[in-house]
């Protein structure tokens, strides 16, 4: 079987400092794979160069298409979405205009975007109950809700995440990760980057462990999170 997304010696710079170095690895239409790692390590970079945001080397192919020739709206079109680490909403725009806008590539199709817009709604209760509020009134927790419903908007095949639990309370932490293994209910593979080790681990099918810009773990989730070195460096545990 074909991978939906294969990546392979990929490298990104910033001028001459080099954040990812040689990254390697594929993903099946369906998984939720996750990428961890300290601070530094070139997760973002790596989201961003497969978003093509950023410049890179090596290869990126999705469903079998080389992306390195697409520019961003292109690979949305194709079905790739990135929920940023920061949100990036539009916070002086109500939740119900946030949300329209993540459809603007399919903007003509009025009648298909507000059916998808009531599926987002029927899924995020509390958008529905906000969605005449500013987006910058809303808690950290609604507003990471929005930005998953405003990709959903989008129709994604391949969802890339950024940190989805960044700055948020453990059990609004719990839910957003809940969310995320529901995405896949609706045939949408999520590339998945976290620090919270543990949760993206009991979260993911599979998982890369990126340091310095290098993979050097990789496996099954429920087998990293049993291993003894991810245990002492990312779960608080020791080694025995």
């Amino acid at each position: 079987m074909s991978a939906l997304l294969s990546v392979g010696d990929l490298h990104v710079s910033y001028g001459k400092i080099e954040a990812v170095t040689g990254v390697s690895f594929d993903m099946q239409a369906g998984q939720i794979v996750t990428v961890i790692g300290p601070n530094g390590a070139g997760k973002t970079t790596l989201l961003a160069a497969l978003m093509g945001l950023l410049p890179s080397k090596g290869e990126s192919r999705y469903q079998q298409q080389d992306l390195r020739p697409l520019s961003t709206e292109q690979r949305v079109r194709r079905g790739i979405c990135l929920v940023p680490e920061r949100r990036e909403l539009f916070t002086e725009m109500t939740v119900e205009d946030n949300l329209i806008l993540g459809a603007y590539t399919r903007w003509r199709d009025r009648a298909a975007w507000q059916r998808d817009l009531a599926e987002v709604y029927a899924r995020f209760s509390r958008l529905a109950e906000r969605k005449k509020q500013l987006a910058g009134t809303l808690s950290g927790g609604e507003r990471q809700m929005l930005a998953l419903g405003r990709a959903l908007m989008a129709k994604p095949r391949l969802l890339l995440l950024d940190e989805p639990s960044l700055g948020l309370a453990p059990l609004i932490v719990r839910e957003i990760f809940r969310i995320v293994i529901g995405l896949r209910e609706l045939g949408v593979s999520i590339l998945l980057v976290e620090q919270n080790a543990r949760a993206a681990l009991e979260t993911a099918d599979y998982a890369y462990v990126l340091e310095t810009g290098s993979i050097v773990l990789s496996g099954p989730a429920r087998d990293l999170i049993r291993d003894p070195r991810v245990i002492a460096s990312y779960l608080g545990g020791k080694v025995e």
